[in-house]
């Protein structure tokens, strides 16, 4: 889903420093449409998490500070919000490698999610029921401790906690990691259903470019703390630079795990 045009989020060419020292991102920039799901793609080490991390506040705790640029969500600045403030104005984070409340149940797990609201626990109550419709499968787990779940379920334990804040745009971070393929096409099909019948916009950060460029209407790029290229993800399914970089293709067709580093040409952003 490509969204309705409309900028939900705008990052506008943000630096991020970590320890007052270390540059990390530079001078990035992107949009995420209302109703869209845009891609953030690129190697391990590229910046993803830190840009996730960048928009929701969380950099803090990591000695990080956006020092230039600006984010806004709906028009209005949000880089100075605290991270729960975000979380009331409706963005909320899902983190690399699933962090569930492990001593807790499944369905514990998600009510945690649903702790800000004040509307009342009949609305949160239909809100559980609406997350175990998206993922039957814990419905069944509701009541095992989420630490003894498989990584599959988790990963849906931590998505359905973000869906209990009622949130307006997912930052969901590498939600493939770990998982194996047939686990990873059903978690990407329960987001592409959440996009397109509950209206939630994803900024997804994904190593898994051919999946996230399956699912994503749009697509960026990031190779050391720079946006190198963006664009429609069918056009940059298409493109040689893609394919061979990041997807292990060439014009000849697939390489071999062992020569997929073995680039036939510099990279046009390098030279």
């Amino acid at each position: 889903m490509t969204g309705n045009g409309a900028p939900l989020l705008t990052v506008n060419n943000i630096e991020v420093i970590y320890d007052h020292v270390i540059l990390v991102l530079k001078g990035v920039s992107l949009e995420v449409p209302e109703g869209g799901i845009v891609a953030l793609l690129g190697a391990n080490g590229a910046g993803k998490t830190t840009t996730l991390k960048a928009i929701s506040n969380l950099l803090g705790a990591e000695r990080g500070d956006v020092t230039k640029g600006a984010i806004e969500f709906r028009g209005e600045r949000v880089d100075k919000l605290t991270p729960s403030d975000l979380v009331k104005r409706g963005v909320i984070q899902v983190m690399e490698g699933r962090r569930c409340f492990e001593h807790l149940t499944v369905e514990e797990n998600l009510l945690t999610g649903a702790y800000l609201r004040k509307d009342g626990q009949a609305a949160i109550r239909r809100d559980v029921e609406m997350v175990y419709h998206y993922f039957p499968r814990l419905k069944e787990r509701r009541d095992a401790q989420a630490g003894y779940t498989s990584g599959g379920e988790q990963q849906m334990t931590a998505l359905g906690r973000a869906l209990m804040a009622k949130p307006k745009m997912i930052l969901l971070d590498e939600p493939s990691m770990g998982l194996a393929p047939q686990l990873v096409e059903e978690i990407f099909d329960i987001v592409k259903d959440l996009n397109e019948k509950e209206n939630v916009s994803f900024l997804l950060a994904e190593q898994n470019t051919n999946m996230a460029l399956r699912y994503a209407g749009y697509g960026y790029v990031l190779e050391n703390g720079r946006v190198v290229m963006d664009g429609a993800a069918a056009t940059l399914r298409d493109n040689e630079d893609i394919k061979e970089f990041y997807l292990g293709l060439d014009t000849g067709g697939r390489k071999s795990f062992r020569n997929v580093k073995h680039y036939r040409r510099r990279k046009r952003w390098l030279v």
